[in-house]
C-alpha cells in the first residue's frame, strides 16, 4: 500500500474497528453479559431472516423496552411498533447465531438509512450487537437450538437484475429449492456414516472466494476443487515437528537425506481462476515416497476441506515460491476472470501474474485432501518443460525455474568448517549429451548446488553413493550463472512420462564422459582433466597411513595380543594385507596453463605385506622424491579448489568419478 494513501488509511481504520469490536465483546462477557448503559440502545425482535450478498438481513420489530423478566415469546408485537430491516455483517451474524423470535440489543454507533420509495428503514453499522436471553425458557431453547442446523434463505441478486437489463430470463427471478446455506455446524448423523464427508457440502472452484467466505480460522463444511500442479517436500524444523508429531516417536533417517530435518508433504494447487495456493500436509519422516506422490497426484483434480490459513505471503517475502509460480504462468488454457461473465470470449490469459499466495495447512481431525486418481489429467496442468543443459546455460534471465535430465559424475560436500554439517550445501557435477557434443564454448560439466533446504530422498543419496546415475532435476533454480536446487526442487531417479522435452536433445550418453582440460578459462569449483610434467613435490605436506583392505577403515590399531599386527575395530579382525594410502602435493608444468603454478593434491593406494609396511612406517620413508620428479602425468580427473592471479596459481585435487 502507498504510504499515506487512501487504501492504507482504510486498512488502519478497519484494523481499529476490529480491535474495538473484539474489546467490546470481551468486556460484555466480563461484565455480567449485558452492558449497564442503555442510552441509545436499539432493541429489536427478529421476525424473519435471509442472506443477500453475504450480508444477513433481519426483518425486525422495534421494541420500546425489554422487561428484565419477560421472555422473548411473551414480548407481544403491537401494530404500532415500527418494522426495521437490520443488516448484520458476516462476522457479526456468526457471533450472534440469531434465529427468529430472538431479541437483539444494538448499541451505538448504529445508523438508520431511509431509502426512497421504501417504507422500511435500514439499520446499519450493527457491529456492537448482543443477543439477550431472558428467563429459563429462553436459555433452554438456546441450548436446544444450538445443537441443530439453522437454514437461512439466500437471495441471489444477479448483475443483470441490479442494472435493470432488458434480456432477463425468468430463471433469474426464481430461487432454487436447494439454495440453502448453513449458519451453524451440523452434528454428524450416525446413520449416514458411510457417506464420504466431502460429499455433504457443495464444491467451490475459487480459492479466493473460499478464503473470503470462510475466514482465516478455516473451513469445515465447504470444499474447493483445484488442480495439483506440483508435489514436493519442505524441510520441517524442530518446532513444526513437535507441533505435528506431538510425543510420537520419530524414526531416524540418514543425515544426508534431509540434513537432520524431517519434512512435510506439500502441494502447489491452482484453481479455475488461475490463483495458486500452497497446501502443507502431514509431516513425514523422510522424502522416500515423493516419487510415488508425484506420479499419482500431479495434474489431477483434488478437493480441499478442513483447511486453515497459515500465512498470506507476497512476492517480496517468498521469492522461491513465486519463482515456481512464475514458471507456471500464464496458464496453458484460458481461466475464469472474477467479476466477469464466464462466456468463452470473456475468458482470457492476458492477466498479470499473481502477487500473493495463501499458505494453507490441515486442521487436526478433519478431512483434508481427496485426490481423484482415476480422473484424467487436467488441461490446466503444466508439466515441467525439460531442457538440455546447453539451453539452460544460455538463459539470460535470473531466478528462473528449469528442469533437466543429467548424468551425475561426482558429488562433493561443502567443507566450510564455520557452517554446521546439517546446513552445508552439496555440489553435484553433472553433464548431458548437449554439453558433451559442444566444443570449447560451453563447459562439458556443470556444477549444481544442492542447498541444505532441498529435501533429498534416501533413494537419491544411496544411489549416488554407489555409482553414477541419471537424475531428473525438477524445478531447479537458474540465476547468476548457477543452477541451484532449493526448496520445492525435486530430484527423481525416473523421469515421468508426462514431462515434455520442449525440443531438447535428451539422448543418453553412449561413450565415455569427456572433461574440459585445464586452461585459462578454468574456474574454481569445477572439475577438469589435467596433463603435465612433475616439477616439484611438497615434502612438508606429504603423509601416508594404512587402511583396512576389507572395509577401508583408516583408523587401525596395534593388536593387543600381538604388538606386531594391525587390528580393525570395524571388522573386529586382524589386518594381514593393509592398503597404504599416501597423499602428495606435486607441482606440474602444464602446456595449457604455462604461466601458472599448478599444484595438485594426489592420492595413491599401494598394497604391501605387513612386515614391509611396518618397517616403512617406522622409518618414515614412504617414497623417494627423485623417483617422482620429471614423470609425465596423464589425464587426471581433478577438482579445482582455487584459481588466483596474484600469485598465478591453480590448486587442484585428484578425484575419482562415480
Amino acid at each position: 500500500l502507498c504510504r499515506g494513501g487512501l487504501a492504507e488509511r482504510l486498512c488502519r481504520l478497519q484494523n481499529r474497528e476490529r480491535s474495538a469490536i473484539s474489546f467490546w465483546r470481551h468486556q460484555c462477557i466480563s461484565d455480567a453479559k449485558i452492558p449497564s448503559d442503555k442510552s441509545g440502545v436499539l432493541i429489536v425482535k427478529i421476525l424473519e431472516m435471509f442472506e443477500e450478498c453475504t450480508i444477513q438481513v433481519a426483518i425486525c420489530q422495534q421494541l420500546e423496552q425489554c422487561p428484565a423478566m419477560l421472555s422473548s415469546e411473551d414480548a407481544v408485537i403491537s401494530a404500532g411498533e415500527p418494522i426495521l430491516k437490520v443488516l448484520f455483517a458476516r462476522e457479526t451474524a456468526a457471533h450472534l447465531k440469531s434465529r427468529p423470535q430472538d431479541i437483539i440489543h444494538i448499541y451505538p454507533p448504529w445508523q438508520k438509512l431511509l431509502l426512497k420509495n421504501a417504507d422500511v428503514p435500514v439499520i446499519m453499522n450493527t457491529h456492537f450487537s448482543q443477543k439477550v436471553l431472558l428467563g429459563e425458557r429462553s436459555e433452554t431453547r438456546e441450548k436446544t437450538y444450538g445443537l441443530t442446523k439453522m437454514l437461512i434463505r439466500k437471495n441471489i441478486i444477479s448483475l443483470a437484475q441490479t442494472f435493470r437489463l432488458d434480456d432477463l430470463d425468468d430463471e433469474l427471478h426464481q430461487e432454487p429449492s436447494d439454495n440453502q446455506v448453513a449458519c451453524a455446524p451440523q452434528i454428524p448423523n450416525n446413520c449416514d456414516s458411510k457417506q464420504h464427508p466431502l460429499a455433504q457440502s457443495a464444491v467451490n472452484d475459487s480459492l479466493l472466494e473460499m478464503v473470503e467466505s470462510q475466514g482465516a480460522v478455516g473451513w469445515r463444511e465447504a470444499q474447493v476443487r483445484v488442480v495439483i500442479q506440483r508435489v514436493y517436500c519442505l524441510p520441517a524444523r524442530e518446532g513444526y515437528r513437535s507441533h505435528i508429531q506431538g510425543n510420537k516417536p520419530l524414526h531416524a533417517t540418514p543425515p544426508l537425506s534431509n540434513r537432520g530435518m524431517f519434512c512435510r508433504l506439500c502441494l502447489l494447487v491452482q484453481d479455475a481462476y488461475g490463483m495458486f495456493s500452497e497446501v502443507q500436509l502431514q509431516s513425514l519422516g523422510s522424502a522416500d515416497d515423493i516419487e510415488q506422490y508425484c506420479g499419482r497426484w500431479e495434474g489431477k483434480f483434488c478437493c480441499l476441506a478442513g483447511m486453515k490459513i497459515l500465512q498470506r505471503t507476497t512476492r517480496g517475502r517468498a521469492l522461491g515460491l513465486f519463482s515456481l509460480i512464475d514458471s507456471l504462468w500464464p496458464p496453458v488454457v484460458p481461466v475464469k476472470v472474477p467479476g466477469q461473465s464466464q462466456d468463452s470470449e470473456m475468458m482470457t490469459t492476458n492477466l498479470p501474474p499473481p502477487s500473493f499466495c495463501y499458505i494453507l495447512t490441515v486442521q487436526s481431525g478433519e478431512i483434508h485432501v481427496e485426490v481423484d486418481e482415476e480422473e484424467q489429467i487436467s488441461n490446466l496442468y503444466q508439466p515441467p518443460a525439460v531442457r538440455g543443459l546447453k539451453e539452460i546455460l544460455q538463459i539470460d534471465g535470473c531466478n528462473e525455474r528449469c528442469s533437466f535430465w543429467a548424468q551425475v559424475l561426482y558429488l562433493r560436500l561443502q567443507t566450510k568448517h564455520s557452517v554446521p554439517i546439517n546446513q552445508r550445501e552439496t555440489w553435484l557435477f553433472v553433464t548431458d549429451s548437449t554439453l558433451q557434443n559442444v566444443v570449447h564454448i560451453i563447459p562439458k560439466v556443470v556444477a549444481v548446488s544442492v542447498a541444505a533446504s532441498c529435501v533429498l530422498s534416501r533413494g537419491i543419496t544411496e544411489a549416488l553413493g554407489i555409482a553414477s546415475r541419471l537424475v531428473f532435476f525438477k524445478d531447479a533454480l537458474w540465476g547468476n550463472g548457477r543452477i541451484i536446487c532449493v526448496e520445492r526442487t525435486v530430484l527423481l531417479l525416473q523421469k515421468p512420462l508426462l514431462y515434455s522435452a520442449a525440443g531438447a536433445d535428451l539422448s543418453e550418453l553412449t561413450g565415455p564422459v569427456r572433461l574440459d582440460e585445464l586452461d585459462s578459462a578454468t574456474q574454481a569449483n569445477s572439475i577438469c582433466a589435467v596433463r603435465g610434467t612433475v616439477v616439484g613435490v611438497n615434502e612438508s605436506t606429504a603423509f601416508s597411513w594404512p587402511t583396512c583392505d576389507r572395509c577401508g577403515n583408516g583408523k587401525l590399531e596395534l593388536c593387543p595380543q600381538d604388538r606386531g599386527s594391525l587390528y580393525c575395530n570395524q571388522c573386529s579382525e586382524m589386518v594381514v594385507s593393509p592398503v597404504l594410502k599416501m597423499q602428495l602435493e606435486v607441482f606440474l608444468s602444464c602446456p595449457s596453463r604455462s604461466q601458472s603454478t599448478v599444484k595438485v593434491k594426489v592420492w595413491h593406494k599401494m598394497s604391501f605385506g605387513l612386515f614391509v609396511l611396518i618397517n616403512m612406517l617406522l622409518s618414515l620413508q614412504s617414497y623417494e622424491v627423485q623417483s617422482v620428479l620429471g614423470k609425465e602425468v596423464g589425464l587426471l580427473s581433478c577438482y579445482v579448489h582455487s584459481v588466483t592471479s596474484h600469485p598465478n596459481c591453480v590448486a587442484l585435487e585428484e578425484i575419482v568419478l562415480l
